[in-house]
């Protein structure tokens, strides 16, 4: 592994982070539109068998196979992933080359090829992305749950492509947001977030779920990011994942590394 591949990881988890902008729900729609079929479940049903099919456990650890491309180069890794649920995701590059640590009041990562790091939380974060992210909507895009709190709001259903859909029923102008739940398990298929004026799309597919101890986790998840003209895409396969197995996240900044400007 060269820098130049190294400089490409640290910024990865970052990308990564920059995924899950927050948008607010966006306008008024209850009539059917093309290729949506009525639900055979009302919108409450459906998100209430989401939330009773959330991944249940107390630690997590496994790896992930990332690749990432922007249009212009790409690049693969394969990552060690442990989580403690609600409190720790903790990334390790091979030979903690590169190692991510993100807790609900902190995001830090630091890269041993150009001895840099980055050390804040996500109100630093919210401000430099323009975003409002939360600890959990990170773990959520990652266990296949809804990175929105679905109880907040009023959604009509339907039915798309053998998927239940949901959209919400009050709208603004700006923001358009779609969520696909597959219907063996109520996880989810596709999470989109659209602002059209900006030019924005986030679109987060979840291609197949694996059943682990009795749990169901996605085995693969795309993601595509659009803004204007630069586009980003990451996707993530999980391997050899195990559920409530005792868990470490070592982690300290080297001393002497320099930080690195977020742009």
């Amino acid at each position: 592994m060269n820098v130049d591949t190294g400089k490409k990881i640290i910024k990865s988890p970052y990308v990564f982070v920059f995924l899950l902008m927050l948008l607010v729900s966006c306008g008024s729609k209850k009539v059917l539109a093309p290729g949506e079929i009525k639900s055979d479940l009302s919108a409450r049903n459906i998100i209430e068998n989401h939330y009773n099919n959330e991944l249940d456990f107390e630690t997590m650890r496994g790896r992930i196979k990332i690749d990432y491309s922007n249009g212009e180069s790409s690049q693969g890794v394969t990552v060690s992933l442990r989580m403690k649920k609600d409190e720790t995701i903790w990334l390790s590059a091979p030979l903690s080359v590169v190692k991510v640590l993100i807790t609900p009041e902190r995001v830090s990562f630091y890269n041993k090829l150009d001895n840099t790091y980055f050390d804040g939380d996500f109100s630093y974060l919210n401000q430099l992305l323009g975003a409002d992210l939360t600890f959990g909507m990170v773990q959520n895009l990652l266990l296949g749950q809804a990175v929105f709190d679905l109880n907040e709001d009023d959604y009509y259903a339907a039915i798309l492509e053998n998927n239940y859909q949901l959209k919400p029923e009050k709208q603004t102008e700006l923001f358009k947001r779609l969520f696909l739940l597959e219907p063996n398990h109520y996880k989810m298929a596709v999470q989109q977030v659209s602002q059209a004026e900006k030019g924005r799309l986030l679109s987060v597919a979840y291609k197949n779920y694996q059943t682990v101890d009795g749990r169901i986790l996605p085995n693969q998840i795309e993601i595509n990011a659009i803004d204007k003209d630069k586009k980003n895409h990451i996707d993530i396969e999980y391997n050899n994942v195990e559920f409530n197995k005792r868990v470490s996240f070592p982690y300290s900044i080297p001393s002497g590394f320099k930080p690195v400007e977020i742009e």
